[in-house]
């Protein structure tokens, strides 16, 4: 085994054998999204330094940005002090969110309980998708 695979295997995952990532722009450092990673996922986004994830939906591995072209640059992967999390931090193309903003935390919960959009969209996704 190698120090990458001891490394990655090293971490704690759920009972899916999954760990949440959550990616963070590297510059900004603006929350971009959240994903679930296996080991697999992340020894493919450090070996291309493109972010892999899992999508238990689909249950499948699936490179960020391989519909929408919206591809994320790893610049640095940090795990949190359980060694059960991750934050990815990226250089984003376009947008993280399949719904045309740049992250996919754009509502906000005002004073009335009501989710509130905070935010512009980048892309028209019927366009992309």
């Amino acid at each position: 085994m190698g120090r990458l695979e001891e490394s990655i295997g090293g971490l704690k995952y759920n009972d899916q054998g999954l760990i949440p990532a959550i990616v963070v722009d590297a510059e900004t450092k603006q929350v971009l999204m959240m994903a679930w990673m296996n080991a697999e996922a992340l020894a493919r986004t450090v070996r291309t330094g493109k972010t892999h994830f899992w999508s238990r939906s689909r249950g499948k591995l699936w490179l960020k940005g391989e519909a929408s072209g919206h591809t994320q640059e790893v610049r640095g992967i940090y795990v949190d002090c359980d060694m059960d999390t991750l934050v990815v931090e990226v250089l984003q193309q376009v947008a993280a969110c399949h719904e045309g903003y740049r992250s996919c935390f754009f509502r906000k919960l005002d004073a009335n309980g009501v989710w509130q959009v905070v935010a512009e969209k980048v892309f028209d996704p019927d366009k992309v998708y």
